[in-house]
């Protein structure tokens, strides 16, 4: 379908119409911004759609009025909220920010690692109550990480760990000798035997089918008793009941979560005063600026798009995610 004069016309779904992604001005398309409940009439004669809101489900609802959408982009890695059988089926292109997040989260994932080896939360606690008490804590130099995901996010945090002196494994679909940035890929459907061997477990993974509950009781109950979760990936990757009851009974030393099945995660979860427990609020990818980095990244596949040039960050909608890529 050729470019109308104005260009070709996308829509942009904001969490609130106001609040619009920066630096758009003078691409080649026609925007039409709005909220989840204008988006039915944004997306009718539309043949593309940005989710700037990257969390809504709102695409599902309106499928039936975007039958001109070619191409949707989401900014964020996984595409877990966008996907539904209707949009698998058809042949709309769905792109994703894979990259944007990959470098902020392997950052936070070695603040975890630190700050559970030098007992940081223990720090603030005796500094609250004003008491110094010396203690001993863990060197990270030595210490084993298993990373489940060998996307981009994965990667990159497995870099970064190696560089701080950890052994690091991953753990994907298939299991891989002498892989660049893991060494060992082991086989993430036998995660129970392997997740013994690490001090930290780090979840990287989008959520599919595969992975949703990859880490259970039974993989719990393999971890050492003093080994750290930290779940930058999606809270159903875990299961919360079992990680709760790991956690209350000492059978595992700690977790540093930064998603969560329910979110905002709810005032009286139980997992706000779990002990060795550290929340965040889906944070760790987030740092300054990242909204501009989205919003370029986006501008550069429409410069794509126009001139019918291959769109970078293409998902296979059956997967579940880019591949090779990863999943924030």
């Amino acid at each position: 379908m050729p470019p109308t004069a104005e260009g070709p016309v996308v829509a942009v779904l904001c969490e609130q119409s106001s609040d619009r992604p920066p630096g758009l001005e003078g691409l080649p398309v026609e925007f039409r911004y709005c909220a989840a409940d204008g988006l039915a009439e944004a997306v009718r004669g539309a043949r593309g759609l940005m989710l700037w809101d990257y969390f809504s489900t709102a695409v599902r609802d309106v499928w039936s009025e975007a039958g001109s959408v070619e191409w949707i982009h989401v900014t964020a890695a996984g595409v877990d909220t966008l996907l539904f059988d209707g949009l698998r089926d058809s042949d709309v292109v769905v792109t994703n920010a894979r990259g944007v997040f990959d470098r902020p989260i392997a950052e936070y994932v070695l603040g975890a690692v630190i700050a559970a080896a030098k007992d940081t939360r223990g720090s603030l606690e005796l500094q609250r109550r004003h008491e110094w008490k010396h203690r001993e804590t863990r060197s990270i130099a030595g210490a084993k990480a298993l990373v489940v995901g060998t996307g981009g996010i994965g990667r990159a945090t497995a870099r970064l760990l190696t560089a701080a002196g950890l052994e690091v494994r991953g753990a994907g679909r298939r299991a891989l000798p002498g892989d660049p940035d893991f060494g060992q890929i082991v086989a993430a459907s036998n995660l129970a035997a392997e997740a013994a061997w690490c001090d930290y477990l780090i979840l990287a993974a989008p959520l599919t089918p595969a992975t949703r509950g990859v880490v259970d009781a039974e993989v719990l109950a393999h971890l050492k008793t003093d080994a750290h979760l930290v779940n930058v990936g999606r809270g159903p990757l875990v299961d919360e009941g079992a990680l709760l009851t790991a956690l209350s009974q000492g059978a595992l030393g700690g977790a540093t979560l930064d998603v969560f099945a329910t979110e905002p995660l709810p005032p009286d979860h139980p997992l706000w005063e779990a002990p060795n427990t550290t929340v965040t609020a889906h944070m760790s990818g987030d740092v300054i600026g990242w909204r501009d980095t989205l919003a370029a990244q986006f501008a550069d596949n429409v410069r794509r798009w126009v001139a019918g040039e291959p769109l970078l960050n293409v998902v296979d909608k059956k997967l579940g995610y880019v591949p090779g890529g990863g999943g924030r």
